[in-house]
């Protein structure tokens, strides 16, 4: 069986590396999931997903030059949940704000702006103190 780009085949993992995974593939070939790829999620450490010998499901992304898989577990797990394959319909899709939670922010906002103006005020009145204050030239 050929393995395509783009296409969504189940591996077994084969090596666990600091940078990613080494899963082996149906047609015998091993490609590498780089530890970007396997979760949505900051990912610190691969063991913490995978063991040797584990079946996974991955999306291939590329075939290198030198025949090198370039592999993805989170895109897999998003194309077969039924996911968009546009990222710009994903970034762009918001959630419902309540004009409570609207207004509670706009407080915390203008509240961070009046401590935030006080502080440079307080700043540049300290530093002028130290350089002797405004005196005429």
């Amino acid at each position: 069986m050929a393995v395509e780009v783009g296409s969504i085949v189940e591996g077994t993992v084969v090596k666990l590396l600091p940078y990613g995974v080494l899963v082996k593939l149906p047609d015998g070939a091993t490609g590498l999931v780089h530890i970007s790829e396997i979760d949505d999620r900051y990912v610190r450490d691969v063991n913490e997903y995978f063991q040797v010998n584990d079946s996974v499901s991955v999306k291939v992304l590329n075939i290198g030059e030198r025949g090198r898989y370039e592999l993805s577990v989170r895109q897999a797990r998003s194309s077969s949940e039924g996911g968009s394959d546009d990222p710009l319909t994903e970034r762009t899709s918001r959630r419902y704000v309540s004009p409570e939670e609207r207004e509670s922010f706009e407080n915390k906002l203008s509240d961070f702006l009046r401590h935030s103006n006080e502080r440079l005020l307080d700043l540049k009145r300290n530093i002028e103190s130290k350089r002797g204050g405004k005196r005429g030239r």
